[in-house]
């Protein structure tokens, strides 16, 4: 981590307590990271399934990463989606071509 950090007490419900436990995350990783997306200029929200969320979760509140970290994943990510729809497009061009001859 690159900032330092600040002891705080905090106070939640039980039941949010629980859940945090139960999804075995790390309480004070995923304050850090709401407050980051809760206080950001730029904000991107993806809908994902569970599984994917859950393993979002485990990762960022576990390793004390943050979704900054995560961007450079992310750009390469978008460019093998660019990538594939370029293929699909060019696929789809091809065939029009061959039934328009």
């Amino acid at each position: 981590m690159d900032k330092l950090l600040k002891r705080v007490s905090l106070l939640i419900r039980e039941d949010q307590h629980l859940t945090i436990s139960q999804a075995g995350l790390n309480a004070s990783g995923l304050v850090r990271d709401l407050l980051d997306d809760h206080f950001s200029d730029y904000k991107i929200t993806l809908s994902v399934s569970e599984d994917t969320r859950q393993l979002y979760d485990q990762v960022v509140a576990n390793t004390g990463g943050t979704d900054q970290e995560l961007e450079k994943f992310f750009r390469r990510a978008l460019g093998a989606y660019l990538e594939d729809k370029i293929a699909a497009m060019e696929t789809l061009k091809t065939r029009l071509d061959k039934k328009g001859s």
